[in-house]
Parts: structure tokens; sequence; C-alpha cells
């Protein structure tokens, strides 16, 4: 089999199975294992998938920038928004992470809403403050560009002053077995330091982001509260998430 077709056919299995073994798929081609290894890096190189230890998953689509994001899962961004805005109890101490589905959250926080939110997020403190009831806490740091959001030691050091009832955690992979993961190490580790913070985590994850991964872990996948799905998510993805011991839930249908 050519380099191409066997490319080809790697990515139709990942698109079906949603994940490759190297060992076993090199035995059914009857290839070796650094042949197979050599296409998943190459595959890896061009953004194609994610390699992990003996083989590859699919790589996450919402690994671009923020205006890049803004452009993918719209309608599922707006109902799992929503969503956690609706989970927000009056007089909490809610931590909203960055991205575009926060950004939803802030947007559809109650009128009458009286919490306090604090973020690393400039656009979604600015949205945030639309709701007048609403105290805002911004953590300051390096403006990260690609995601609009502070990063650096001084943010990771305020964070450790934190008690939060919640934290809203935007990542960019959501896997049983790869966990909680994003496309930036730096981001990655101010996530996890918010996250060890909260009395609970959710995960309000879009259809691109499920059983994907990028390259930085955050945390395992079993160490978060629930994970929101959008209403569309397949059954058997459900099936599939829930096992890892996640409590998994669907917003409603607008």
């Amino acid at each position: 089999m050519l380099t191409a077709q066997r490319k080809k056919l790697i990515l139709s299995r990942l698109a079906i199975e949603g994940q490759i073994v190297a060992k076993d798929l090199a035995q059914e081609l009857g290839t070796s294992e650094d042949t197979i290894r050599r296409d998943l890096r190459e595959l890896a190189q061009g953004g194609k998938l994610q390699r992990v230890h003996g083989g590859a998953l699919p790589a996450s689509a919402a690994v671009g920038d923020l205006k890049v994001r803004e452009q993918v899962s719209p309608k599922d961004k707006i109902e799992l928004g929503r969503a956690g805005a609706s989970m927000i109890r009056p007089k909490q101490v809610v931590i909203l992470d960055g991205g575009t589905t926060a950004l939803q959250v802030a947007s559809h926080l109650a009128p009458d809403l009286r919490a306090t939110i604090v973020t690393h997020s400039p656009t979604v403190a600015v949205e945030a403050a639309k709701h007048p009831y609403v105290d805002i806490i911004m953590l300051g740091g390096r403006l990260f560009r690609h995601s609009m959001v502070n990063v650096g030691a001084a943010l990771i050091d305020a964070a450790s002053r934190l008690r939060a009832d919640v934290y809203f955690m935007g990542v960019t992979g959501v896997h049983p077995n790869a966990g909680l993961t994003t496309g930036d190490a730096e981001e990655a580790a101010v996530k996890r330091a918010l996250h060890e913070r909260a009395a609970e985590t959710i995960v309000l994850a879009s259809a691109e982001k499920l059983m994907a991964a990028s390259p930085f872990l955050v945390t395992p996948f079993k160490d978060i509260t629930l994970l929101v799905v959008p209403p569309r998510t397949p059954d058997r993805t459900i099936r599939t998430l829930r096992a890892g011991g996640v409590k998994v839930e669907r917003t409603q249908r607008s």
C-alpha cells in the first residue's frame, strides 16, 4: 500500500473508530510499526491527528485562535453558555475561563444575579460587566493573544489564594483516556491552577472537542465534576464518556 493510501486509511479509521493503535494497524496491513509511526508523525505535523502512546487520536478542531473558534459550532456554544449560566447560584464565587463558550456563559447570566465572577479573560470580564449586580475579579498577567487570556506565574500565584465554588473550564480536547487537554503549555498550567482552587469543575464542550485530544494535559478526565455536551451528541459518544467515570449531561434543544 502506498504512503498516501495508508494515510487516507488512517484518517478514515480515526473518523469512524476514534483511535488508531499502531501495532494493530501494522499487523493488519502487513507493514512495520515504524512505518505506521512515521505516517502518524507526518499526519500529526500537518495537524491531522494527535499522537498518543501506542497510536493516535483525532486532533481537536478547536485549536485555532479566538477569531477562528468564533466560527466553530456557534449554535452549540450558545446552548452550552445558556446551560452554564443557569447553573450559577446567587452569592457564588465562579471562575470563568476564557474562550468563546465562556463568553456565552457571561452573556447569559441572569439579569438579577448577585455573584462574583473571577476571570483571566478581558473579553469575558467586559461581557460579565454588563450585568450590574455581578462583582468581577480580574486575574492579571501576560496577555496570550491567541486565546485573549492572561497567563503567567503572577496569575497562578494570585489563583492560589482563591476559594471558588465552581470553575467553568475551557479545553480543546475531551477524551476519557487522554484527559482534558489544550494546545498551549502555559495555558494548560493556568487552567490546572484554577481547577485546583474550585470545589467543582464543569466543562462545557462543543462537538468538535469530544473524543479529541490536544498536546498539553490539563487534568485527567475523571477529575472534573460534570461534562455538558450539545443535545445532538450521539448516544455512543455519551456512553463512552460516561464510562470514563464522569457525569455527562446534554443541553436542551433550542
